[in-house]
Order: structure tokens, then C-alpha cells, then sequence
């Protein structure tokens, strides 16, 4: 069974974006940068709800070739333009970059892909991870929690129907005074 983790930046109120969809907060170091790309490579497979996707897409296919390119950021939008990904939307219908559109019950197929054999998969976007939290079938919470307030916005955990026990694997500090926590869900 493949290993299912949500992991994004967020605020230390608890949002990945605040209103408007404002990341504008959301600056990454170096270090931290090199943590998501590091995550990126050790990811068979990544999901995405259709506005996360969007976002992404919009920069990282073409990023490499920006003239302020940094190497990280080349490094990072080469992986992420080849890597595999599922998009789930109803509303779009056409994607690219080595992604797959999926149209039906998102749960249900990512419940089927957990199943399969083969490495571990993230997902991004607040919603498509709150019906995946909802379902039980994520394995791994990963927190860049940034010292500000956003004060509302897009919630990083939606509401549940029951809690969901963790363990602490990781836990250190980043430039800028990010906190980086990693939990595994407790079976």
C-alpha cells in the first residue's frame, strides 16, 4: 500500500492562503525551498483539486526558463513538469505535463492508486485533502507553519467527522522563523 501525505505551507492561524487567495506571506528560504523539492523527488505520483492545479500550472512548466531562474527553481519546475499527476476537477477538461484529468469520485480513485504498489503520493489543495482526510487515507501531515497571521482565508484542515490521532516524527526550525512539523496518522 502507497503512502498517502498533505503537505503544504501555511500560517501560523492555520491558512494556505489567506483572503483572495493571497500566498503573497508564503516566501520560502532556500532551505525550505529545498525541502519541497526534495519531498517532490521522493513522490511517485501527486493529486491536485482543480485551483491548486491551475496555480501551478500557470508558472511551474515554463519557470525553468524565466531569466531570474534560480538553479533550485529550474531544478524544481524540470521535476515537477515531468513527475506524474492526477488533476480532479469537473470543471476543466484538459490538462498537460505528464498529468492524467479525472472527472469521477475523487476518493475512490485515490483509494484505488493507495492500493497499488509503489511509492509514496501527495496530495495538494485544501479540499481534494479534506475529503481525502474525511476518507482516512492520509498517512502523513507535513506543516510549514509561517510566524504570521492571515486572520482567515483557506483553511489548511477542513472540518472532520471524527479526529484523527498523530504521532510527531519531525520537528525543526527554518530561516525566518518557520516551523517544519511532520506527523503520521496513528492506526
Amino acid at each position: 500500500m502507497r503512502k498517502l501525505i498533505y503537505g503544504m505551507n501555511l500560517t501560523l492561524d492555520g491558512y494556505i492562503a489567506a483572503p483572495r487567495d493571497d500566498i503573497g506571506w508564503s516566501v520560502p528560504s532556500d532551505e525550505l525551498f529545498q525541502f519541497w523539492s526534495d519531498q517532490l523527488r521522493a513522490t511517485d505520483l501527486s493529486f491536485y483539486g482543480r485551483r491548486l492545479w491551475q496555480t501551478m500550472s500557470s508558472h511551474w512548466p515554463t519557470a525553468d526558463r524565466q531569466p531570474d531562474a534560480t538553479p533550485a527553481e529550474i531544478e524544481f519546475a524540470r521535476s515537477w513538469r515531468d513527475m506524474s499527476k492526477v488533476v480532479f476537477s469537473s470543471t476543466i477538461d484538459k490538462v498537460d505535463w505528464n498529468t492524467r484529468l479525472v472527472t469521477g469520485d475523487a476518493v475512490a480513485e485515490i483509494t484505488r492508486l493507495k492500493a497499488e504498489d509503489g511509492g509514496p503520493m501527495d496530495i495538494g489543495g485544501a479540499t481534494l485533502a479534506g475529503a481525502a482526510m474525511r476518507a482516512g487515507l492520509i498517512d502523513e501531515y507535513v506543516l510549514a507553519t509561517a510566524p504570521v497571521l492571515a486572520g482567515g482565508g483557506t483553511p489548511f484542515f477542513t472540518a472532520l467527522d471524527n479526529w484523527v490521532n498523530l504521532n510527531l516524527v519531525e520537528t525543526r526550525t527554518l530561516p525566518g522563523g518557520v516551523i517544519l512539523t511532520r506527523y503520521e496518522t496513528r492506526r
